[in-house]
């Protein structure tokens, strides 16, 4: 399987820019106004009565670039519209119902058809399934209409007012502003106490160091360790798969059941939080769009540096931006069907050439089928079948090349989905809790950890098996249950 190209990860990051939610509805807006406006665009005036107002609502811009209004919060943003209908009289109904159609147009067939079809090679008839997806996604991507539309109606409704007044020379006087202040003021406490009373659902964080809770260096458990990646995977659609393989594993090893991820769930967050061993504020990655390379801390593979061992991640081209050299890099522009397979074979020849002390591979056909075709229809369930068959087909392979002596397999999802278009991000339904287990001679055989644990403890378990220091951010527990012998150790 090639690389990713230099042109995919500028490509990738350009495209975060229209699927993160945060940085689309500015973007969605100014777009909107600009393509509904054409006529005008060789203006002088226009544009300059065009700044002004955008300026005017560059605060309204801001405060949905800091509040997300995630999962039923979102309900919570027609109020604020309807509130401003009833402050500033009239709107313009042509330019509204022109962003509706030119949204559904971006999200059903430009991203939904166009895109998965060059992409993944999803079906041109795509469309007839996703419009209903995006009706009811909830994650945190311009794709969550019921985020979207209330925020862009606004925005635009608020430009309009005051781009028609300075375009017709009407005067505004001071009461204008002073109200449109107040309304801004207004709407930033409305938005302040509903996320500070009703956003109540992000996971608790662990406040100690890793390294305060277990001090001893650890010694050597394992002489490998296997990660697998299946990138997207929900519990529920997990276990009702065929996975005769991974049953095994898990069955004949250690099962955390209520493994939790971070928040906000999105790919590049959570690989950074279970690779560095702690969250989002710490390590500086909160959202795929990474506005400034490279994590802020330490990372497993720069632990494993100090004992002179070696880790590789094989991931999609998203993953360099976080985690730099660490990567290689798989295209994820290919046939859906065969990405996985060509990632093992990939993963084989790092294995073959390279010989890691840690080698981490995300399989991406699961996610990218739930964000094109849907979590809960049967397309996704079976692209976790096939990941079932890839994996035994790997580990036989290690198990041929002697690479499984001593190894630990850790096999775990890094989110889950929600409904809609494979949304995950905000925590809906069937994103928080991911499956987790450990298999191998280090690791104890057929037990079930029912206790909450966070996926942040990925980074300080794997440097615990490898005999490595913990990165230095590391927040995460060892999980010390799947090790055989280890159950009754304590902190000092």
């Amino acid at each position: 399987m090639k690389q990713a190209s230099k042109f995919e990860k500028i490509a990738a990051r350009c495209w975060n820019l229209l699927n993160e939610g945060k940085p689309f509805t500015p973007i969605f807006v100014i777009g909107t106004i600009l393509i509904f406006q054409i006529p005008s665009l060789l203006n002088g005036s226009f544009w300059i009565h065009f700044l002004l107002a955008l300026a005017i609502s560059i605060p309204l811009i801001a405060l949905f670039f800091i509040f997300d209004f995630p999962l039923m919060l979102r309900n919570y943003l027609w109020i604020p519209l309807f509130a401003y209908l009833l402050l500033f009289n009239g709107i313009n109904l042509p330019l509204l119902l022109f962003a509706v159609g030119l949204y559904f147009f971006f999200t059903v067939f430009f991203w939904g058809t166009f895109y998965y079809h060059l992409r993944i090679g999803t079906a041109w008839t795509n469309f007839t399934r996703f419009w209903k997806l995006v009706l009811k996604n909830s994650d945190s991507t311009s794709g969550n209409a019921q985020e979207q539309m209330p925020k862009f109606l606004l925005l635009l409704s608020v430009w309009n007012y005051f781009f028609t007044a300075f375009e017709n020379g009407r005067e505004l006087n001071l009461s204008n502003y002073l109200i449109l202040t107040g309304f801004y003021i207004g709407l930033f406490l409305y938005s302040y106490i509903l996320h500070r009373y009703l956003f109540d659902w992000k996971p608790s964080e662990y406040k100690e160091l890793t390294t305060e809770q277990h001090p001893n260096q650890p010694a050597e458990l394992s002489k490998k360790v296997i990660v697998i990646v299946i990138d997207g995977m929900r519990m529920d659609r997990f276990q009702e798969a065929q996975t005769p393989f991974l049953d095994s594993l898990r069955k004949g090893g250690t099962e955390f059941t209520k493994m939790e991820t971070v928040y906000p769930a999105r790919t590049v967050v959570c690989f950074s939080s279970m690779f560095t061993g702690t969250y989002p504020r710490e390590h500086g990655i909160t959202s795929n769009m990474v506005w400034k390379l490279g994590i802020k801390v330490e990372s497993i593979f720069d632990s494993l540096r100090k004992v002179g061992k070696k880790g590789r991640l094989l991931g999609i081209a998203h993953l360099v931006d976080s985690m730099g050299t660490d990567v290689e890099t798989v295209t994820a522009v290919m046939n859906n069907d065969l990405a996985d397979r060509n990632i093992m074979e990939r993963s084989k020849k790092i294995m073959k050439e390279q010989n890691p002390d840690l080698l981490i591979t995300q399989l991406i056909s699961t996610d990218q089928t739930g964000h094109s075709r849907g979590a809960l229809y049967e397309e996704y369930k079976e692209k976790i079948e096939e990941a079932d068959k890839l994996i035994e087909e790997y580990v036989d392979w290690l198990t041929e090349n002697g690479m499984m002596d001593n190894t630990t397999l850790l096999i775990c999802a890094d989110h889950g989905q929600a409904d809609g278009i494979g949304g995950h991000g905000h925590l809906d339904e069937g994103e928080r809790f991911v499956p987790f287990f450990l298999h191998g001679p280090s690791i104890e055989s057929g037990q079930i950890i029912q206790t909450k644990h966070s996926l942040v403890s990925v980074a300080p378990t794997i440097a615990y098996l490898l005999g490595a220091p913990y990165p230095n951010k590391s927040r995460g527990h060892v999980l010390l249950e799947a090790m055989k012998g280890k159950q009754k150790e304590k902190a000092v």
